[in-house]
């Protein structure tokens, strides 16, 4: 919106994610914004999730945004990742980072692009995965390829363009070089001038292999919670 815009924010120290969230929140009052400023939440967890499982997390995560009123007619309205780190873990899932609205004068639009995996429709189900149970390297460029098709159409239902993205994110525990000359560098031109961020880690539910996430802002900071 005009007059608004998005601060990307990383914890010096994670916190687990409900006391993260809480600390989260007491920093935006601090400044004088409100928890509906916040607009991106990611999250690390110990392993990826099977399907229950990570359908259980989501009603507790619901359940603290139900109580903040920051559901829109049923729907959460704030982007989010959450990935399983493959080298050391968190004993618990914990607050990463999260993005944030402020009132601003800059003119030019930012934007944050929740997380998604091969899961082209967004259905939470096991039918829905590409190429389920198939890590072959055919499997894995073909599901960077639904992953890359899912950020560009959030990007530009978003409003959004390549020419304004500052940092796109990749979770995956596969290697990567194929997927960037293969899928990545052709579907999603940016990457050729900004490069990518690879974090060597699992998405959250067990047999999803390649995830991302994007953003387009001003400011990055570091915050110590």
């Amino acid at each position: 919106m005009p007059g608004f815009e998005i601060v990307h924010a990383s914890l010096q120290t994670p916190l687990p994610w409900h006391d993260g969230l809480n600390a989260a929140r007491r920093y935006l009052e601090g400044n004088k914004l409100a928890c509906h400023n916040l607009c991106g939440v990611e999250l690390r967890c110990p392993q990826p999730y099977a399907l229950e499982g990570f359908i259980d997390f989501n009603k507790q995560y619901q359940r603290l945004l139900n109580d903040w009123e920051m559901m829109v007619d049923g729907l959460n309205p704030v982007a989010r990742t959450n990935v399983a780190p493959v080298v050391d873990p968190p004993r618990e899932p914990v607050l990463f980072a999260f993005s944030y609205a402020r009132p601003s004068e800059i003119s030019r639009l930012t934007f944050v692009v929740a997380g998604g995996g091969e899961l082209p429709d967004g259905e939470l189900a096991e039918r829905r995965i590409v190429r389920v149970g198939d890590t072959s390297p055919d499997a894995l460029i073909e599901k960077a390829e639904c992953v890359a098709q899912i950020m560009n159409s959030r990007l530009q239902a978003l409003g959004g363009s390549s020419e304004l993205l500052t940092v796109l994110d990749v979770y995956t525990a596969h290697p990567l070089r194929p997927l960037l000359e293969g899928v990545l560098l052709s579907r999603l031109p940016a990457i050729s001038r900004l490069g990518v961020h690879w974090f060597h880690s699992r998405p959250p539910i067990v047999d999803i292999e390649f995830e991302m996430d994007m953003r387009g802002v001003v400011r990055e900071d570091v915050v110590d919670l």
